[in-house]
């Protein structure tokens, strides 16, 4: 069984980066951080390395995906509370990030969501139920 999710997204300016999440209330872990990398804690076992591209570049054979331009994936974090979907959001939207859609109310689900300095998608949730 997994025990630990690691995320890595290519960003243009890790210090820009570090600075957009420490507002939004991330913390680093200084043993994984150094010029071309820093490792994001989200979450007991899980984390978002933010790796300078010309690093990412090296873990690949394709081409980088500009975020920007073009969505190759949406993270989604769940919360425990509809207040803490829109607290950090509005940390987000204060730190810069644009909120690409309305939030959306499914009755049994609360979504909505940020693109980040860098242009990756995050996407904030709260379940409160099952769907009917």
């Amino acid at each position: 069984m997994v025990s630990q999710i690691f995320v890595n997204l290519p960003v243009k300016q890790l210090d820009r980066a570090v600075a957009f999440f420490s507002a939004l209330g991330y913390t680093f872990d200084p043993k994984f951080t150094n010029d071309s990398a820093t490792c994001m804690i989200v979450g007991d076992n899980i984390f978002v390395m933010l790796l300078v591209e010309p690093f990412f570049r090296s873990f690949i054979d394709k081409e980088v995906c500009d975020a920007r331009t073009a969505t190759e994936s949406i993270t989604c974090l769940a919360l425990d509370s509809r207040d803490q979907v829109d607290a950090l959001l509005d940390k987000a939207l204060a730190a810069g990030a644009r909120e690409p859609r309305p939030a959306q109310d499914h009755g049994f689900m609360y979504l909505r969501g940020y693109e980040d300095l860098d242009g990756h998608l995050w996407e904030l949730m709260h379940m409160s139920g099952e769907p009917s």
